[in-house]
């Protein structure tokens, strides 16, 4: 199996690229210039230079989202990428996401009301996050023993982004006991969200159903909406969001459509639902 190497040019993915190319896996870097800053272009010299100084086939794509872009669009965009490039190699990706970025991503899961699966927010089969247990200070510990140069991105100090404020609020106001504590929550709610989601896809196309979803307990549904739209649109649902596209489903009028959210939409049968991209 060939590994897809995410690296941005920052510290983290440069660690991670550093202890990759220590192993006898088969390598992949992929770079998605995004384009948010007038400056991203160096940073894919920069990352290309990277792989061929450690002999790995280098992939990238360039966009033009420019500056304006939301931190979900980049995000969608680049893992739309990274998903590509998995396909075209049969391989699987990884990246350098570490415990500080999951804690990250647990608080603002809870603040945007995604229920239970906030607390397992990075938890995908399809991605492999081997540093995910790593400190940020353990990784600038290893870069500086290491002798790594990487890229500084000035968008992690802008207050413009709702991650970085997040880190900001954490660091403040979590020691090192508490972040300890939330890691050790995600980790237990990992395992527990893998066997929920591979017990629901069994019941994938019964999604389909408009009298299913209607008979069986609305929690259940919910989660079998959730599942399904994930696995094949990779958009995460809020609870708010979820608990309107039952009730659509169970008096909408057939022939009608709604807007579900994430760019999704529903089209209601007298017996079946249908789920496509709007």
């Amino acid at each position: 199996m060939r590994y897809i190497v995410a690296v941005s040019g920052g510290i983290d993915s440069v660690v991670l690229l550093d202890l990759m190319s220590r192993t006898e896996k088969d390598l992949v870097v992929a770079h998605f210039d995004h384009g948010i800053r007038e400056d991203s272009a160096s940073d894919a010299r920069f990352v290309e230079a990277l792989a061929d100084k450690y002999k790995i086939q280098f992939v990238c794509r360039r966009e033009k989202l420019g500056s304006g872009a939301s931190e979900e669009l980049a995000r969608q965009r680049r893992y739309e990428f990274l998903r590509g490039v998995a396909a075209d190699f049969d391989g699987m990706i990884v990246t350098a996401h570490h415990r500080e970025d999951i804690i990250e991503t647990v608080a603002m899961n809870l603040a945007r009301g995604s229920r239970w699966r906030g607390l397992a927010g990075m938890s995908d089969s399809e991605i492999a996050r081997p540093m995910s247990g790593w400190t940020k200070q353990r990784i600038y510990e290893y870069a500086i023993r290491q002798k790594l140069e990487w890229c500084e991105d000035e968008t992690n100090q802008s207050d413009a982004y709702q991650r970085n404020r997040f880190r900001r609020r954490i660091n403040c106001e979590l020691d090192e006991y508490q972040k300890a504590g939330v890691y050790e929550v995600w980790r237990q709610q990992r395992k527990l969200r893998i066997e929920i989601e591979q017990e629901l896809e069994g019941f994938d196309e019964a999604v389909n159903s408009r009298y299913f979803l209607t008979m069986i307990d609305d929690n259940v549904a919910q989660e079998l909406i959730y599942c399904h739209i994930l696995r094949h649109y990779d958009v995460s649902l809020l609870g708010s969001q979820l608990e309107r596209t039952l009730i659509a489903i169970k008096t909408g009028k057939p022939g009608s459509c709604w807007q579900i959210g994430g760019g999704i939409m529903m089209k209601l049968t007298m017996r079946d639902v249908i789920i496509d991209r709007v």
